[in-house]
């Protein structure tokens, strides 16, 4: 919704306007439907069930073809008026208001008078965002890391102040250092969970600004927050389940070595729903995903898991000896069998030899093996070491 009062002779007129709107969306393969009017309410009807600007003091004119319901009014009125054989806004404007106020209550009358104009309707432009920035200037240049440290503090309680007022968190931050000499530098950091306490973002920021060359010393900073995620305040129960400040130390731990290596190379394992042991987990980016509460299987699974190792093998069970990466290996005791099935849907050419028993296979020279077995097409293979 656009307010074009007083702009529309840059195009030469309000149909030269409009028609400069299409070929532009048409360029970029949109397809809009467009409606200029003087009131907010005619602009609407004309957008959703007309075409083209309405000339001044012809709106009654330009909207009397169209239903009802382009005077942005519910279902349920829309089908009463129709059945009263009210079905054009021109019908509605022939007839008598008192009735149908009576009816319908005032909600019909308002609607039609703020298409007409006869009831005041503005445009409301919606609010900016707030902007998380602060800035400080100094009277004299500064150059020791330590009075720049106490001045990214002096920056970070007003901007964490003013997160919290909103329920946000940071989760990248940029710090811009302007030099006497009119050079800056910036320092970047990208937090692994959303914060706003300045005494835990402040030792994040250390390592970057020892490697700021003040030159002639720094006269300006600035502190943005360039990522900013909601924060709700959390309410704290009588009884909680988790360590106090354990996520917390992790999330700073993990900010510290993101910022030496990238928050991308710092990746966690995370279950997956799939009953296929390499396919029952994925990795994913510590920053920006969540820890789940663990696996969930009926039987135990290795610690250590690579792709199956074919040994010496044969008959249903495991075998009594058999060598494997150049050790010659007996087993012990053994556990099984578990059976696989393939996931059908999935074409994965690992599991083209069909169902897997597998065994867990305990060796006398201490190994604690996981094997499995493929009868349809038979052949041994270990795929897994227990711890």
């Amino acid at each position: 919704m656009l307010d074009v009062t007083g702009s529309t002779h840059l195009w030469g007129s309000e149909a030269e306007m409009l028609e400069d709107m299409h070929v532009r969306s048409a360029r970029a393969g949109l397809t809009l439907r467009l409606g200029l009017a003087g009131t907010r309410g005619a602009a609407w009807a004309l957008a959703h069930y007309g075409q083209g600007p309405t000339s001044v003091g012809k709106t009654q004119t330009a909207l009397a073809h169209l239903p009802v319901a382009a005077l942005r009014l519910d279902q349920a009125m829309s089908t009463s008026l129709q059945r009263l054989g009210l079905r054009t806004i021109g019908d509605l404007c022939a007839t008598a208001r008192a009735p149908l106020a009576r009816r319908f209550g005032p909600k019909l009358m308002l609607r039609l008078d703020q298409a007409l104009g006869d009831s005041l309707e503005t445009v409301n432009p919606e609010i900016d965002p707030p902007h998380y920035g602060v800035r400080l200037t100094f009277p004299e240049p500064i150059g020791l890391i330590a009075d720049v440290m106490a001045a990214t503090m002096r920056l970070l309680e007003p901007l964490c102040d003013k997160l919290k007022a909103h329920e946000a968190g940071a989760r990248a931050l940029t710090l811009t250092l302007r030099r006497a000499d009119q050079g800056s530098q910036q320092v970047k950091l990208r937090l692994a969970a959303a914060m706003r306490d300045p005494q835990r973002i402040l030792p994040l920021f250390e390592r970057g600004l020892s490697e700021v060359d003040a030159g002639f010393g720094i006269d300006q900073m600035r502190l943005e927050g360039t990522v900013v995620e909601p924060l709700p305040v959390e309410q704290i129960g009588a009884i909680s389940t988790r360590t106090p400040g354990q996520p917390d130390r992790l999330n700073d731990l993990i900010t510290r070595i993101g910022t030496r290596i990238g928050l991308e190379n710092v990746q966690r394992f995370l279950p997956a729903d799939s009953h296929i042991p390499e396919r029952s987990f994925i990795i994913a980016p510590a920053a920006y995903s969540t820890a789940e509460s663990g696996w969930s299987s009926t039987r135990p699974r290795p610690l250590r898991l690579f792709p199956p190792e074919p040994v010496a093998g044969t008959g249903p069970r495991p075998p009594e000896r058999f060598r494997w990466r150049r050790m010659a290996l007996a087993t012990a005791r053994v556990t099984g069998p578990e059976r696989i099935a393939p996931e059908w849907w999935l074409d994965d050419d690992g599991w083209r030899s069909g169902v897997r028993d597998y065994w867990h296979v305990e060796t006398r020279q201490g190994r604690r093996l996981w094997l499995f077995h493929t009868p349809q097409n038979p052949g041994w293979f270990v795929q897994g070491e227990f711890a």
